[in-house]
């Protein structure tokens, strides 16, 4: 009788486990951003590494950090990233549009590949202005056609090859106040919420390991949240 229990607990944290795995990985609602990983500490800018467009320009000319904010001055053209690698995983991102000021372009890196240069081949969630929640492939990085809302440039003389999804609502906040990006980046699949909406889902996006980046494209922007959870994969690279 004392084994029949064991084995039954057993099963039974096994089940729940499974179940837990799988409402991690495949909710497709939005989870709490208290979670995870802080990649930014709200200090400096410690296990971040960036590019610029001009390598004569230091980066604390770009992004420094003042009351728990970076602030991105969006010029000249570059990025951080992280120096870690996340390949599936929920990222949340809290920005905002300088107050007082015209709002601009920026955006979220993901899946970053070498080599180097201002605008890299990775997936990026669009932060400009009207368009935020599009994901795109730079660079030649896979969105699948075929699906709602798919657009492509070709031979784009910054961001080479360019395939992506336009997003399904306008989300954003009026210029100035905060907003909260939540990507679901799971395998081939990127699921996108802004304050809370369902934007976007893009499918057959290209599945590679990279770091994470905040972009500098045009104009002031600041981010105050930077959180990643790691999520397993769910089917094996061959």
């Amino acid at each position: 009788m004392p084994m029949k229990h064991s084995l039954f607990g057993t099963a039974a944290l096994g089940g729940l486990l499974l179940g837990l795995w799988f409402g991690t990985v495949g909710c497709q609602t939005p989870t709490s951003s208290s979670q995870g990983l802080a990649l930014f500490n709200g200090r400096d800018l410690a296990g971040w590494t960036h590019v610029l467009e001009d390598p004569t320009v230091s980066r604390e000319t770009v992004w420094s950090v003042r009351d728990g904010i970076l602030i991105c001055q969006g010029k000249p053209t570059g990025y951080l990233r992280t120096t870690n690698r996340f390949t599936n995983f929920r990222l949340f991102v809290e920005y905002r549009w300088a107050p007082g000021k015209e709002p601009s372009n920026s955006g979220i890196l993901t899946r970053i590949q070498p080599p180097d240069r201002p605008l890299p081949r990775c997936i990026e969630v669009q932060l400009r202005h009207g368009s935020a929640g599009d994901v795109l492939g730079l660079q030649g990085m896979r969105v699948a056609e075929g699906q709602p809302r798919f657009f492509e440039a070709r031979g784009n003389p910054v961001a080479g090859d360019i395939s992506g999804v336009r997003k399904l609502m306008d989300a954003e906040n009026p210029p100035g106040e905060w907003n909260l990006v939540e990507i679901l980046a799971r395998d081939d699949v990127y699921t996108v919420w802004v304050n809370g909406k369902l934007v976007n889902e893009a499918r057959g996006v290209t599945r590679a390991a990279g770091p994470i980046g905040l972009q500098s494209e045009g104009g002031e922007i600041h981010f105050r949240q930077v959180r990643l959870v790691p999520l397993p994969s769910r089917i094996e690279v061959r």
